[in-house]
């Protein structure tokens, strides 16, 4: 008898430890860093991060990567030194938000999670944010992407707005994609806003949605550096089905660097002034990709809106902006070379 005592207890000293490890985690939280551009938030952003996934019974990993050009990084430094649970990868160079992300999102597949939950690092996240995010996620099976409701916040001063920041991705005809309700005064007329998707400031996917629509081995499109992959991967979850919308119970606040100030051609392109030559080149150019990728899903009218819109924008840019020639020529050899995939996937 004593034997069979013993005989069960080392099987449980054995047995359980591996099912612990093989224990799917519910949450996965990415988020990435690149030198003083994000270093200077990052007490504020862990702070209020961890003070939501301390309510979760540590059923959670937190990943990032550091896209800083030196190893030796303030980001790396104070991450290690402050908060030595977040896994944090340095990147070697500057590899682009659209493949840190998707190494992240590979990390959490292998981890078995549930949800990935993206965030940039210059927010501040409000009590229960996250919670709410989970529950809503939990609450509704066919929802496979959620945004927050994402408010102004005034880093400098450290002061928070009532101003809509985004409430997610909105689709305009000519495959155009906009930030919902971006500069409004929100009054709570914005709840239960359905989405084409999150915005890459924040946003909560289900991972098996991710897997179905992925391409090329890719979740997000990493031809597409810097802006805009969250527009294309938000338009893929749309067109496999898939339902998005924003839970306005979960509240975060951003210093956007730069905000729309309106959606007609004038403001647009007045604001086009607060935006550096690189930023404007990788948003011009991965546009086209966009229209090149989807062209061929695009009605008549719609084809004759993109039709339109590339007028505008060629006059803009010969009048004012020149430098985005060369753009057409990156997209010419991406098309030469056959790197712009066309498939999209249909699972639903």
């Amino acid at each position: 008898m004593n034997k069979f005592f013993l005989f069960l207890i080392h099987y449980s000293l054995f047995i359980i430890p591996l099912t612990m490890l093989d224990h799917p985690i519910k949450l996965v939280v990415g988020f990435i860093t690149y030198g003083e551009l994000t270093a200077k938030y990052l007490p504020f952003f862990l702070n209020s991060l961890f003070a939501n996934l301390n309510e979760l019974s540590n059923n959670f990993k937190v990943l990032a990567i550091d896209n800083s050009e030196q190893q030796d990084d303030q980001n790396i430094r104070y991450i290690k030194n402050n908060y030595p649970q977040i896994l944090i990868e340095w990147a070697g160079e500057n590899i682009g938000f659209a493949h840190a992300y998707n190494k992240m999102i590979k990390k959490s597949v292998d981890l078995k999670a549930e949800y990935f939950l993206m965030f940039n690092p210059d927010i501040i996240i409000e009590k229960k944010a996250v919670k709410e995010l989970i529950k809503a996620m939990d609450d509704d099976s066919k929802v496979e992407a959620i945004s927050p409701k994402v408010l102004k916040w005034n880093f400098e001063n450290n002061k928070k707005t009532n101003i809509i920041d985004t409430c997610g991705i909105q689709l305009k005809s000519g495959l155009r994609f906009v930030d919902s309700c971006q500069g409004q005064d929100d009054v709570g007329q914005f709840n239960n806003l359905e989405i084409l998707g999150p915005s890459g400031t924040a946003g909560i996917y289900r991972i098996s949605a991710l897997e179905k629509i992925k391409q090329n081995n890719q979740y997000f499109d990493e031809l597409m550096f810097m802006y805009k992959e969250d527009c294309d991967l938000a338009y893929r979850l749309f067109l496999n089905g898939f339902k998005s919308k924003c839970v306005t119970e979960a509240i975060i606040y951003h210093d956007r660097t730069v905000a729309a100030k309106g959606n007609s051609n004038l403001l647009i392109a007045l604001n086009r002034r607060n935006k550096s030559k690189q930023e404007k080149k990788w948003a011009f150019l991965n546009q086209h990709i966009i229209f090149v990728k989807y062209w061929h899903l695009q009605n008549f009218w719609n084809k004759l809106a993109i039709i339109w819109y590339e007028i505008k924008i060629l006059i803009f840019v010969l009048l004012f902006e020149r430098y985005l020639l060369k753009q057409f020529w990156k997209l010419r050899k991406m098309l030469v070379y056959k790197v712009i995939k066309l498939k999209v996937i249909k699972s639903k």
